[in-house]
């Protein structure tokens, strides 16, 4: 925020906030990243606890003036692996709490960002014995991931619904990514409205390196096809192999190439199916790239795809794949779901959920009809710049921090 003279107000100035991630590191977690960036530009002085991984394996430095501690986390694939993984996190995150509080000092608040629901637990003796404030960062509903990741609810689902309803009590004020998650933080949460801010996880328009197509990404091929996000098993990729075998064996279209980014615990055995469906002269998968690598494909893709596996959870959920592909002028082919449709709007085409062949034939279609493609992209590029793009989301999460801390 600025003031009438157009110098930046402090308006936290002399906070202090911990930030506690579990699901990414940091700074490759885009939202959590943008939000450290604003609440230091509004004068906090801010922390993260995240985990490491092999691109960002050291256990503490400073950048852009934010301090970030990591610990170990490994990567789980069965429900046994998951609860291994959350106590190792819990450990450390109590751990690298107690280190924070004692070298910096107490913490006016600390910021839990799920997955998984039980940061709570490490953060209570702080929000308990201390003027510390517990907010809650509702990345993804839990329950139905659950459901997403497993195919059924017994137990695991049940402990998942009483976990999210604890962070909830717990917390004292909750941001969310949209209104799907609003009324779940209102309905299972139990949480006034007033104690409940949307912040959409919207691009940064001027980190993202938007420039001209680069023809060699296309590899000799006449179309290129863009996807950028985790390879697990909600993301749906298997269907979209299914799409490219349609494309490939049925209508016999040797012209396109597929260039599937990311990385995730599905990795390795989509790569598996890949070979087998013999697609792999057609279908490259890089794993994690680099902003590089990434900004060079998007550039150059004349349609970006978002295969999510129709589910309540990604019915519900706001993918920050298609605000990415919005921001590059991409236009979009998904399945119809919620939050996904709300984002695009006109800048998408919607395949019938889980038809492989239709999802398909949508790719085809904006191929073959490239001034309507293209003016799909301009209405996905001009409603991110002026209405979705995180200088519109700061703001927000600024009044958050304002309601929670009474200033």
């Amino acid at each position: 925020m600025k003031d009438s003279a157009g110098n930046n107000v402090m308006e936290l100035a002399g906070k202090k906030v911990c930030i506690v991630v579990e699901n990414l590191p940091v700074p490759f977690d885009r939202r959590v990243w943008q939000e450290s960036l604003a609440l230091k530009e509004a004068g906090a002085e801010v922390t993260v606890i995240c985990p490491k991984t092999k691109n960002y394996p050291l256990e503490y430095e400073e950048l852009d003036g934010i301090k970030i501690y990591r610990h170990p986390l490994p990567e789980a694939n069965r429900s046994i692996e998951y609860i291994k993984e959350y106590l190792g996190a819990l450990y450390h995150e109590t751990r690298l709490l107690f280190k924070v509080f004692r070298k910096q000092g107490v913490q006016d608040v600390i910021h839990a960002c799920n997955p998984p629901d039980l940061i709570f637990i490490a953060a209570a003796p702080f929000f308990f014995f201390t003027r510390c404030k517990f907010l809650f960062d509702h990345h993804d509903i839990n329950p139905e991931l659950w459901i997403a990741k497993f195919g059924k609810k017994g137990l695991g689902y049940r402990a998942m619904l009483l976990v999210e309803r604890l962070t909830y009590h717990f917390a004292k004020h909750a941001i969310v990514t949209n209104e799907s998650y609003k009324e779940i933080a209102m309905r299972r949460g139990r949480k006034c409205e007033e104690d409940v801010t949307i912040v959409r996880s919207g691009p940064n328009i001027s980190k993202l390196k938007v420039g001209p197509a680069k023809p060699e990404v296309k590899k000799g091929f006449k179309y290129l096809v863009g996807y950028i996000g985790v390879m697990g098993k909600q993301e749906g990729i298997d269907l979209l192999l299914q799409s490219v075998d349609y494309l490939v064996h049925k209508k016999n279209r040797t012209d396109i190439r597929f260039c599937i980014m990311g990385g995730g615990p599905a990795l390795d055995e989509l790569r598996q199916m890949n070979e087998q469906m013999k697609l792999t002269d057609y279908v490259e998968f890089p794993g994690r790239v680099s902003d590089e690598f990434l900004a060079d494909v998007l550039n150059t893709a004349d349609v970006c795809v978002n295969p999510d596996l129709p589910s309540e959870m990604n019915d519900k959920s706001t993918m920050n794949k298609i605000m990415e592909y919005m921001a590059f002028g991409k236009p979009i082919v998904q399945f119809t779901l919620k939050e996904g449709q709300f984002s695009a709007q006109e800048a998408s085409l919607y395949a019938k959920n889980t038809d492989t062949d239709d999802f398909a034939e949508k790719i085809l279609w904006l191929l073959e009809n490239p001034e309507k493609a293209a003016e799909m992209g301009r209405f996905g590029r001009e409603r991110v710049v002026n209405e979705l793009s995180w200088d519109y989301e700061k703001p927000k999460l600024i009044g958050a921090y304002k309601k929670l801390l009474k200033l």
